[in-house]
């Protein structure tokens, strides 16, 4: 069974992400942007944990983990400029 539902589910990934970058350049505003980049950090590490689980690698897992920690990180700081021009106050 797992056979057939990881293929399946890389596609799935693969497509959402096709769709963030696409509205990540064609967003009508800044905010939308910012929101497509934080849902390709979660598409990405959506698909870190399907290749750790597909080649049975810890490695993947703590890349996933990684890649959470910048992407909050980022989602924060851009956010933050957005609300008030600067990041460090």
């Amino acid at each position: 069974m797992l056979n057939i539902v990881i293929p399946i589910a890389f596609v799935m990934i693969a497509l959402a992400m096709l769709l963030s970058l696409y509205r990540m350049a064609r967003g009508p505003g800044a905010p939308d942007r910012i929101l497509a980049l934080d849902t390709l950090y979660v598409n990405t590490i959506a698909l870190l944990v399907l290749l750790g689980i597909n080649a049975g690698n810890a490695a993947y897992f703590e890349s996933a983990l990684l890649i959470a920690v910048m992407g909050f990180v980022g989602t924060v700081a851009l956010s933050k400029y957005l609300l008030r021009g600067s990041i460090i106050e």
